[in-house]
């Protein structure tokens, strides 16, 4: 029945009044039809994107831990002519990442590194198709030796004389060439600290005379004054055995260097041969920890925000004054152990009995070096109690739980081997 307006509401009337038509169902279809292809396309690239960026996400932790793990053995298999280096990486990129694929696997462009290449397919819904994106990723990563600074600190007593000594040379060596390859100027630096009873600087540095120090930083003269009476006193058969220069067969300090060739000279200078005064670990960790920061007296240390900062501290003795027992005990006062770096300075209370001064400075040294952003490395070479264990393994820098930087060598061959453990964990640096 067709609509009509009402003009008299009194009056009745069978039409039905006008109403507005309703909205056509067709047309809204008709835009969803067109929208929908959109809304599709926009939400399976968003997905493609998604999928893009965790494969390259998982890729990329992949390939860094594959270059890491590269890196690390580096020492066995310095220029990746051995396949060591090839296989560590491929095992840890799979370990990590299975359907990687590894490309490329080259020595990196920084010195003694590993650069690693690896690709992994993504599962594209719409990118590929419209020739947005492949349907690859690829990651690059590279690890290896530079921005280090190493210092060997290295006991020079009598008993590590002949084989010991050259098999600590051997070592040194071998880890230099490591860090510093011939023709090569890497961002990495090394020094030595050989020690005995104290320290020996070959030329005058900020605040210290050239020669052997005392542990107060003053010029070691040989005995003090102070004990020079009962020097005297002595039978002369004894005073005989005295000998009041113990400073010059000590081979010097080297700072921080760049020069190889340089660092080699000053390692094989080392010959722990010439009258002794003792061993004082103290002392060497000391003036490790100054050659490392870059405040004087040595200055050649960089930022340790910028550098790795490494002691290596091997030593196969006590800390010995004379009044140990054993084989070098002196059954009379004085005796070449006065000339040591607290002797030298006038001190006579500083004995190297358990929990004694010496001890208590060995920890407190090693402290101030891990305080100033120092890692050490500790070598106990040959036999000891387990008070010395415990020492040695209280300052070297391991992780909590574990010995990882401390080492016991109880053999002269087994040192060039914990010199290559030291360098693979030098080598754990993403460049």
């Amino acid at each position: 029945m067709p609509c009509s307006a009402r003009t008299n509401p009194s009056r009745s009337s069978r039409r039905q009044p006008c109403r507005s038509p309703r909205p056509r169902r067709a047309s809204a279809s008709a835009l969803m039809a067109l929208l929908l292809p959109v809304l599709l396309g926009v939400a399976g690239i968003a997905v493609d994107m998604g999928n893009m960026y965790l494969t390259h996400t998982r890729l990329q932790a992949a390939v860094d831990a594959g270059a890491l793990a590269g890196s690390l053995e580096l020492p066995y298999d310095p220029d990746l002519s051995k396949g060591v280096v090839r296989q560590a990486v491929r095992d840890m990129v799979a370990a990590n990442m299975e359907e990687a694929k590894v490309t490329s696997i080259t020595a990196g462009t920084e010195i003694r590194s590993v650069k690693v290449t690896a690709q992994a397919e993504v599962g594209m819904l719409l990118m590929e198709v419209l020739g947005m994106a492949g349907k690859t990723v690829e990651a690059s990563a590279m690890a290896g030796f530079n921005k280090l600074e190493v210092v060997f600190v290295i006991d020079n007593s009598g008993s590590m004389r002949g084989t010991p000594i050259d098999m600590v040379k051997q070592a040194s060596s071998e880890l230099t060439d490591l860090l510093i390859p011939d023709g090569t100027t890497p961002d990495t630096k090394v020094g030595l600290v050989p020690f005995r009873g104290k320290i020996r600087l070959g030329e005058a540095v900020d605040g210290y005379a050239k020669g052997c120090v005392n542990a107060d930083g003053s010029l070691n003269q040989g005995i003090h004054e102070d004990f020079m009476d009962a020097y005297y006193a002595l039978p002369y058969y004894y005073r005989r055995s005295i000998t009041l220069d113990t400073c010059s067969s000590i081979p010097t300090v080297l700072a921080l260097s760049r020069d190889k060739h340089q660092i080699i000279a000053a390692i094989d200078s080392q010959t722990a041969t010439g009258a002794a005064s003792g061993t004082i670990i103290s002392e060497g960790i000391k003036w490790g920890r100054n050659i490392l920061t870059p405040e004087a007296p040595f200055t050649q240390g960089g930022s340790k925000d910028d550098f790795r900062k490494i002691m290596i501290v091997l030593t196969d003795g006590d800390t010995e004054d004379g009044e140990c027992g054993g084989a070098y005990r002196a059954s009379y006062r004085p005796n070449n152990y006065w000339t040591n770096a607290y002797y030298g300075m006038g001190v006579d209370t500083a004995h190297c009995n358990d929990g004694g001064v010496l001890n208590a400075d060995m920890l407190a040294e090693a402290q101030a070096a891990k305080d100033a952003g120092i890692e050490i490395f500790s070598i106990r070479f040959g036999s000891s109690d387990n008070t010395d264990i415990n020492l040695m393994k209280k300052i070297a820098s391991s992780k909590e739980g574990t010995d990882d930087h401390y080492f016991d060598a109880p053999s002269v061959y087994d040192i060039p081997d914990i010199f290559k453990k030291i360098g693979k964990q030098l080598g754990w640096r993403l460049l």
